[in-house]
C-alpha cells in the first residue's frame, strides 16, 4: 500500500522528536500569537562539555562554512571543495537545532534557509551536461560553491537528493509560524520536493538506481538494502506527484538477509 502524505508528516516529526529531542509546547510569546513553538525539554540529561563543545561546533561547521548567498555547503573543510548537497540537507537539518540550542537566532536561521530554498528552487535544470544543477528534480551530488552548476562529471546522485529533501521537509516543518518567510519556507519546501520524479529513477523497475549521467545515462546498479538509501524509498513512496509502487519496498528489502549481520557482537 503507498504511503499517504500524512504517513510521512508523522514520519518527518517524530524523526525530528527523536534528533532534538524536543516536546511541543505554548509559551507565553506563542499563546499571544497563537503558534506552538518548539523548545527543550528542562529535564533532559546534563551532558558531558565535551558533548557540549562538540554539538556547538557542528553547528557551527554547517552555518559557518556555508556560502550565504545560495545556502551550499563544502564537501569538507578547511582545504577548497565543491559542494555536496548531502551536506546541504544536513546543514538545513541543524540550523532549526541551532536555534533550539540558542546557536543563533530564528531570524537568522529563517534567512539562511531562505536563501538555501530559493536557490535550490530555481537552479536549472536539464539534460545538459553543463549549465544546469539537477534534472527532473534531482540534483548533482556535487554542485560549485559560487555558481551552484554542476561540478566535472559528478553524478546525478538519487541517495544525495534524497538527504537533500530530508533536510528540506525537515525545515518545512519546524518553520510553521504565521510570518509571511516561514511561510515561503513552506511553499518552497513543497515545490521542491514535488518537483523529484523518484518512477524515473526506475529504469529496472521497482528498483530505484544510485544515479545517473548525461554522459552515460543510468549508473549500474540499484538501490538494495541495508544501507542509507532507505530514505530513498521512504520519499519515493511517500511522494504526492511522483510516488513508486509498493513493490518497490519489497524490492528494497530483498537483500535483507545478506545485508543483516553480527558486527562487533551487535545484531
Amino acid at each position: 500500500m503507498r504511503l499517504e502524505r500524512w504517513h510521512l508528516g508523522l514520519l518527518t516529526v517524530l524523526l525530528a522528536t527523536v534528533v532534538m529531542g524536543t516536546v511541543m509546547v505554548r509559551d507565553s510569546e506563542a499563546q499571544r500569537r497563537g503558534v506552538v513553538r518548539s523548545v527543550f525539554l528542562d529535564a533532559r540529561p546534563v551532558l558531558d562539555p565535551f558533548l557540549i563543545e562538540l554539538q556547538e561546533r557542528t553547528f557551527r561547521f554547517f552555518w559557518d562554512t556555508a556560502n550565504a548567498n545560495n545556502g551550499l555547503i563544502p564537501d569538507r573543510y578547511p582545504t577548497p571543495s565543491f559542494s555536496s548537497i548531502a551536506a546541504v540537507g544536513f546543514g538545513l537539518t541543524a540550523y532549526p537545532i541551532g536555534v533550539e540550542r540558542g546557536y543563533v537566532t530564528r531570524e537568522a536561521a529563517r534567512q539562511r534557509v531562505l536563501a538555501t530554498l530559493h536557490f535550490f528552487h530555481d537552479a536549472p535544470q536539464g539534460p545538459s551536461a553543463r549549465g544546469v544543477s539537477g534534472y527532473k528534480g534531482f540534483f548533482y551530488h556535487y554542485l560549485d560553491m559560487k555558481t551552484g552548476e554542476r561540478f566535472e562529471d559528478s553524478e546525478l546522485s538519487t541517495v544525495d537528493t534524497a538527504l537533500l529533501m530530508a533536510g528540506v521537509l525537515f525545515c518545512q516543518s519546524y518553520f510553521s509560524g504565521p510570518e509571511r518567510e516561514e511561510a515561503e519556507i513552506r511553499d518552497l519546501a513543497e515545490e521542491i520536493y514535488r518537483r523529484v520524479d523518484w518512477r524515473w529513477a526506475q529504469p529496472n523497475v521497482p528498483a530505484i538506481s544510485h544515479g545517473w549521467t548525461p554522459e552515460e545515462g543510468f549508473l549500474e546498479y540499484d538501490w538494495r538494502g541495508y544501507n542509507e538509501a532507505m530514505l530513498v524509498y521512504l520519499l519515493a513512496l511517500g511522494s504526492p506527484t511522483f510516488p513508486v509502487g509498493a513493490q518497490a519496498w519489497t524490492e528494497w528489502t530483498s537483500t535483507y538477509d545478506k545485508s543483516w549481520r553480527k558486527v562487533f557482537g551487535q545484531e
